[in-house]
């Protein structure tokens, strides 16, 4: 095998990919809420371009511009400076990020509502799904689990001997938040939790019950993909 081979990167196209793992048919069966940003990007853009698949196509356009606020923030004309991203699909991008604001501003004091785990990861992926750092970050929320805030607690390496637990629950007590979901992402891309995860949790939870303010969740962000600790029963027993 030459140099030239070795270096090929085979990626797969949506029909090459099993129908469970394709974002149409997910959403059908999950429903919208349980797939991330660059899956409904996806079903948005439709096809990918040179060999690259749409799931691929989605991901390089939301790291280009960082996250959603900034893709709506993006002009046509620098939309289409992306490769594979053509006035056509600029137009349907910017189209379905209006009609979003519109609701939006439609019903202005509706804040998002976290039920769940796929809420919680979702709301957030897109924004630490690419970060080259561990971000340690909580979701808010009042009594209905509408959210408040998500502010940054930490940057940089967690584990129990850094993360200080009065800062993590600092903002909820200001806030007079009712509870909180924590929220940190794997640079490697890989979800699992470590052991030392599971102790931070296991010390969140305590200190909770102490403040009379719930951990609800310790969600893992890799991309793509997450871990909920609560759902796997790790530091929640």
């Amino acid at each position: 095998m030459n140099d030239s081979q070795q270096h090929v990167q085979y990626t797969p196209l949506i029909r090459d990919l099993p129908q469970h793992e394709r974002p149409r048919e997910r959403l059908m069966h999950l429903g919208e809420k349980a797939i991330s940003t660059a899956e409904l990007l996806a079903i948005i853009l439709r096809t990918g371009t040179g060999g690259e698949s749409v799931i691929r196509l989605a991901e390089r356009v939301l790291y280009t511009f960082g996250d959603l606020s900034g893709l709506a923030q993006a002009s046509i004309a620098e939309l289409t400076h992306v490769k594979g991203i053509g006035a056509a699909k600029a137009i349907e991008i910017k189209a379905a990020l209006e009609l979003g604001r519109r609701l939006v501003t439609t019903s202005p004091q509706e804040k998002p509502r976290v039920t769940s785990p796929a809420d919680a990861a979702n709301l957030l992926m897109s924004e630490m799904m690419f970060l080259e750092q561990e971000h340690l970050r909580v979701i808010l929320l009042n009594t209905r689990n509408q959210v408040l805030a998500t502010p940054t607690i930490y940057k940089g390496s967690l584990n129990s001997s850094v993360v200080r637990i009065a800062e993590v629950f600092r903002p909820a007590i200001r806030q007079n938040a009712a509870a909180l979901i924590v929220a940190h992402n794997h640079p490697s891309g890989d979800p699992s939790p470590s052991p030392e995860d599971v102790r931070v949790t296991q010390q969140l939870v305590e200190a909770g019950k102490l403040l009379g303010i719930e951990l609800l969740d310790h969600i893992i962000i890799g991309r793509q993909r997450y871990v909920s600790l609560k759902e796997r029963g790790l530091g929640f027993e």
